[in-house]
């Protein structure tokens, strides 16, 4: 397997510390003229590559043994807290309904669920066309790469750096 750049290995680190992509890039590459949506378009390139996503198992594993975190172990400690809870010399039914929604979450039975809107309606397939036209028209109307006149580009990659960085593999 090739090896991840140092960049790309220090991307890793800091994501499994902090377990958010765009701090770990900030971290990890030069981000100062870089604005937070550009950052997190190129955060989440990162952990889209496969290499990355290898890399990013194989730490989780690493902790997770280091831990000895695993579901069965979880499982365990919430049975116990249930069961302290339950007793009648504790009497503590809300730690017991805390410890039976951990469970029921833990292993898939609860799920959280967040309903996500947008302006534009439901969300639908983008062809990369349709993305760097939209990313040339949001980035003109930040005042980023305008033309003469106030007019605003098309979608040309050496107008818009960050639309190469999009369309790398």
């Amino acid at each position: 397997m090739d090896r991840l750049t140092p960049k790309q290995e220090a991307f890793c680190l800091a994501y499994v510390e902090t377990g958010d992509a765009s701090e770990a890039y900030r971290r990890a590459y030069d981000a100062s003229a870089m604005s937070p949506a550009a950052i997190n378009v190129e955060a989440s390139r990162l952990l889209e590559h496969p290499k990355i996503t290898l890399r990013l198992d194989g730490l989780r594993a690493r902790l997770q043994k280091r831990h000895e975190i695993t579901v069965d172990s979880l499982t365990g400690m919430l049975k116990d807290a249930y069961a302290l809870a339950m007793n009648p010399e504790v009497e503590a039914p809300a730690a017991a309904v805390s410890a039976a929604l951990g469970l029921g979450r833990l292993h898939g039975l609860i799920v959280d669920k967040k309903h996500v809107t947008s302006e534009d309606g439901p969300k639908r397939a983008v062809s990369e066309s349709e993305r760097n036209a939209r990313l040339a028209e949001l980035l003109g109307k930040l005042g980023h790469g305008r033309a003469a006149g106030g007019e605003t580009p098309s979608a040309d990659q050496d107008e818009f750096p960050i639309l190469r960085n999009l369309n790398r593999n």
